[in-house]
């Protein structure tokens, strides 16, 4: 008996659509196991686990610097905006469950409700991002620069590669709802918001640690 792979296609729609089936049986993969697994869902996957190891690594670094400074920050430099900080990162942690939302329409099949709650998103990290350049600004006037000690440049190279982040994952989703302007997006094909989906909780999930270790420790 011929063995099918897990990633064969078969022709088994009327229309001669392709459909994934599982090894041996023959059967067809469910809608979920499809973008389980999808490949460009695994490649995020592993993207993200070097990103997890980059953001690990940084923490390190800060943390040794900061055990060896005498005074943390030092005297002369300006106080981080704890409070605006704070209220930033709940509008972060919100598009956390937008994003969800998002997902959770895309996999019953409700393509209007998907792109509404990924256009609600962006907005939201757009925001986020907006506030988080304005308090930058503020704090170069103030006088925090990168080259301003190691407080400064591990402030700046440690938040400001978050935000590289967050940039990224806007311009993801906003490639995901432009790829859904059409009906692109059904039960079974809707591989583009999960990966997006993914990548956006990495960048909300990360956001909590740093603030706390950067603006509140």
């Amino acid at each position: 008996m011929a063995h099918t792979s897990p990633t064969a296609p078969r022709n088994t729609g009327p229309r001669g659509s392709l459909r994934l089936v599982r090894s041996g049986s023959g059967t067809p993969l469910s809608e979920g196991e499809v973008v389980r697994n999808s490949p460009a869902l695994l490649a995020m996957k592993v993207v993200i686990v070097s990103e997890v190891v980059l953001f690990g690594a940084m923490i390190a670094v800060y943390l040794v610097l900061r055990a060896q400074s005498d005074a943390w920050p030092p005297a002369g430099q300006p106080r981080l905006p704890v409070l605006v900080t704070g209220i930033n990162t709940a509008v972060l942690l919100l598009s956390g469950v937008t994003v969800w939302r998002a997902l959770n329409a895309a996999r019953v099949g409700d393509r209007g409700a998907s792109r509404w709650w990924l256009a609600v998103t962006l907005m939201l990290g757009t925001i986020f991002l907006l506030v988080q350049g304005s308090e930058w600004v503020r704090l170069i006037g103030y006088g925090l620069h990168i080259s301003s000690g190691t407080y400064g440049g591990m402030f700046y190279s440690l938040i400001g590669l978050h935000a590289l982040h967050v940039v990224a994952a806007v311009l993801i989703l906003a490639i995901v709802l432009w790829r859904g302007r059409s009906a692109y997006f059904t039960r079974s094909r809707h591989v583009d918001v999960a990966v997006g989906h993914l990548y956006w909780c990495f960048v909300v999930a990360v956001w909590p640690p740093l603030y706390v270790l950067v603006y509140l420790l």
